[in-house]
């Protein structure tokens, strides 16, 4: 294992968020020079039709010089976000009544859904 190797690995303090099918690492590490910098890591599991699994992880490194800047502009998108959507997640797949697509599609072109209560009682 190269120099590198050994010092992306060596973590001072770290924070897990688990977040649904995604989990974010805030990692403070060490540089060669001995100062800190952060590394915030978004992991995404799939999942295989075959039930297997592999997750696409996506990395930032943050350094000291940049933190006031990224910090200011993060808190201002973050307050205009909900400023103008509220605290509420208005996605679809968080609405009650969100079907996946499949299932539109199926019902859309007249298939099964495999769900029982989808009977149209004006058809009897």
């Amino acid at each position: 294992m190269g120099e590198k190797d050994t010092m992306d690995q060596e973590e001072i303090y770290s924070k897990v968020l688990r977040a649904g099918r995604r989990t974010y690492f805030f990692d403070v590490r060490s540089t060669k020079a001995g100062d800190y910098y952060l590394t915030i890591t978004e992991s995404k599991k799939f999942t295989h039709d075959d039930g297997s699994f592999h997750y696409k992880k996506h990395k930032i490194y943050l350094y000291k010089e940049d933190f006031a800047a990224f910090k200011e502009i993060m808190e201002e998108m973050m307050d205009y976000i909900i400023d103008e959507k509220g605290q509420e997640v208005i996605s679809e797949r968080h609405q009650k009544d969100f079907k996946k697509e499949e299932e539109n599609k199926a019902s859309q072109n007249g298939e099964a859904t495999g769900n029982f209560t989808d009977v149209d009682f004006d058809d009897i």
